[in-house]
């Protein structure tokens, strides 16, 4: 532990011109009594570490000194691709890797480089859930998060809506949509899709997979996705649309199916107004979707749809009279 701190130290006053013992304890996480102590041990094992004593002073790198343990560790490469998104890596328990590794990179840069990662890190940032939703990290991410890394198999427990299943497979990849994490994996010799808060215990095996070399997990999750799209929009609603209503039409439903189904409409009727045969997933979620937009809207079809948006307007008419 003292050693991984010691040459945590070093790397942090490689890549600054001084820092203060207030400040390497707070990126050490230790008492200033503790870096005192530590800046003394590295001088007496060869490292020149210079203390700058009164008010402004701190502790730096005399001579130019600079240390060879810069190399990237497996993990720490890795996890440097996905520096981007620290919560996910936060979920996924990499926080200290990805961390250790912008720290040797930081300390391998010329001097006018260094603030690269603050400056960065300043203008972009990703933020992975949608609005209005709390994102939960499942219990077994990061069980699971280990064994995508070392390709190893797993067996997974996970809940169907009628029953328990339990399953061996091989973890491809992981991935975070809208706050959610899913794994695609392999088995029986096909590639699947499981939402990881769905799995109720997970077992990892000594025994490593081989990987297929042509998969691309992002081809695979692109694939997928519009597969899921175009599977749950099983119903048909027709309706008329206000030119506002067209517009805003992709904004309240699936985007893809909106555009296809505006596109395959004909000229606009006498009022202005065009008719669309839309792809939806139910009623009911059509019910609260188009509802949005109000009077730029008809529903023609299904009977009891429109029923239902005559009885709204009917009940918003009677709140507003």
């Amino acid at each position: 532990m003292r050693a991984a701190r010691l040459i945590k130290m070093v790397l942090l006053l490689q890549s600054r011109p001084s820092m203060t013992a207030g400040e390497l304890a707070q990126e050490l996480e230790v008492s200033e009594r503790t870096i005192t102590r530590d800046a003394q041990a590295l001088s007496e094992a060869g490292v020149p570490v210079y203390a700058d004593r009164g008010r402004a002073g701190g502790f730096r790198l005399i001579g130019g000194y600079r240390t060879r343990l810069t190399g990237l560790a497996r993990s720490e490469a890795e996890a440097l691709f996905l520096s981007g998104l620290p919560s996910a890596l936060r979920e996924m328990g990499l926080e200290d890797a990805a961390s250790a590794a912008r720290l040797k990179v930081s300390a391998a840069l010329m001097p006018s480089l260094r603030d690269a990662s603050d400056s960065a890190a300043q203008r972009f940032h990703l933020d992975a859930p949608g609005w209005y939703q709390e994102p939960e990290t499942p219990d077994l991410l990061s069980a699971i998060a280990e064994a995508v890394w070392d390709d190893r198999i797993i067996t997974a427990k996970y809940g169907r809506p009628d029953r328990e299943v339990e399953r061996e497979l091989e973890p491809y990849g992981l991935v975070l949509k809208a706050g959610v994490w899913y794994l695609c994996a392999r088995a029986d010799d096909d590639f699947r899709v499981y939402r990881l808060d769905r799995f109720a215990a997970v077992a990892v095996a000594e025994e490593r997979f081989v990987r297929d070399e042509h998969f691309s997990l992002s081809d695979f999750w692109e694939e997928r996705a519009a597969q899921f799209a175009r599977s749950i929009l099983r119903t048909e609603v027709v309706v008329r649309l206000t030119d506002a209503g067209a517009r805003r039409l992709p904004y309240v439903t699936d985007q893809a199916a909106a555009r296809e189904a505006l596109a395959a409409a004909g000229p606009p009727d006498g009022e202005g107004r065009v008719t669309v045969t839309l792809p939806v997933e139910s009623a009911e979620v059509a019910f609260s979707q188009l509802l949005a937009l109000g009077p730029e809207l008809e529903v023609l079809e299904p009977v009891d749809l429109r029923a239902r948006f005559a009885d709204a307007a009917d009940r918003m008419r009677g709140l507003y009279r």
